[in-house]
């Protein structure tokens, strides 16, 4: 039987108005042929922007090995340790939101790229480390040093001990100096002192990002050929823009590269996929349901719908999946956030708000106190 055009017989999942989750959010799911398995037995690692938190969260609680080489000391209280910035990600390297953080990171572990920044000054007269401002404060340069060059070793045992790493990219806009280095966090918000002279916005075109992603990729593969990547893009607008225009303008400009350059990275190479969070969260099918009342922070429900899609397509059969969508409650908030019926309007409002990551952006909330 001949086709009537190229469109003629084609699934489901390729076409709008076939695909499910038009009348049912919590259906869709856009992911297609996954490239790989994730088992129980693989050590993931996890890197990138506030939301690359959520998927370690959600895969530790479903069983599978999470990797973390930069632990907290044994003497350091639990309820200190998540302040610290221990075991949010693999290594304690705080919000990696740009490709070019994550080349410049790997390149510093690995003696590749030495900038000559060392330490920036909190209000405080406390010391930072510029390249994680957030993560503590230091008496002393030395001591910051030392941390940094501990640190950089457990960049180096994630890197080679990891059998798939999950890097969620976040940002395409940067600070850098003179050294080029670049920043989580532009010089002044958190530590340094800002210098117009010295300081500089890099606004990274597609050509960059991908150039960039392609090298700290690069990096990973010849350390740990067997290793297996899956890109994200956080489904989190930015907080801020250092470019003079609307901060959605800026926000849909950089998810727009990032998306780009991640599906090059994975076009090019069979051990690297992408899975879209991104999709799912900002997808005209949830109606917005995901987001919470700042219009930016991914609800829980969010959360657990994007993790639902990764742990069926991504986790073995060996691996447990327990996260659930609700079902049938009437309510819209009810039915997006899986709350049972009867519970208070209260409860549900604080099951609607922003999932409690560790997020360097923050800082930039100006509105915060007011």
């Amino acid at each position: 039987m001949s086709l009537r055009h190229p469109y003629d017989g084609i699934a489901d999942y390729r076409h709008w108005k076939r695909a499910a989750g038009l009348t049912d959010p919590e259906a869709l799911d856009p992911m297609v042929n996954p490239k790989f398995a994730i088992l129980p037995s693989d050590r993931v690692a996890t890197a990138g922007s506030c939301f690359a938190q959520n998927v370690a969260r959600h895969l530790n609680k479903n069983g599978f090995n999470i990797l973390i080489t930069e632990g907290a000391p044994g003497i350091l209280p639990e309820n200190l340790a998540e302040t610290f910035q221990y075991g949010v990600y693999s290594t304690r390297s705080g919000n990696i939101y740009t490709a070019r953080q994550l080349r410049q990171l790997l390149e510093r572990a690995y003696g590749l790229f030495t900038p000559e920044v060392e330490a920036w000054t909190r209000e405080d007269g406390t010391l930072c480390d510029p390249f994680r401002p957030q993560v503590s404060s230091y008496e002393s340069e030395r001591e910051l040093l030392a941390d940094r060059a501990y640190h950089l070793a457990k960049v180096r045992e994630m890197v080679e001990g990891l059998s798939v790493f999950v890097f969620t990219m976040g940002m395409t806009e940067a600070w850098t100096d003179e050294t080029g280095a670049v920043y989580p966090l532009a010089p002044g918000v958190a530590g340094g002192v800002y210098d117009p002279a010295r300081h500089k916005l890099l606004a990274f075109s597609i050509e960059e990002v991908t150039e960039d992603l392609k090298a700290a990729l690069a990096i990973i593969k010849e350390k740990n050929p067997t290793a297996k990547i899956v890109l994200t893009v956080s489904p989190q607008p930015i907080m801020a823009t250092g470019i003079d225009r609307h901060v959605l303008v800026s926000s849909t400009h950089t998810k727009a590269i990032l998306r780009v350059a991640a599906q090059a990275a994975a076009d090019a190479d069979d051990q690297v996929d992408y899975f879209p969070s991104y999709e799912i969260v900002t997808a005209p099918q949830t109606r917005a349901m995901y987001f919470a009342s700042d219009a930016r922070s991914v609800n829980e429900a969010g959360v657990r719908h994007v993790m639902r899609v990764f742990l069926k397509h991504y986790g073995s059969h060996e691996a447990p999946v327990e996260i659930s969508a609700a079902r049938g409650l009437g309510k819209r908030t009810a039915s997006a956030l899986g709350i049972e019926a009867g519970r208070s309007a209260r409860h549900a409002e604080a099951m609607e708000e922003i999932v409690d990551v560790l997020c360097d952006e923050e800082a930039l909330d100006d509105t915060r106190g007011r």
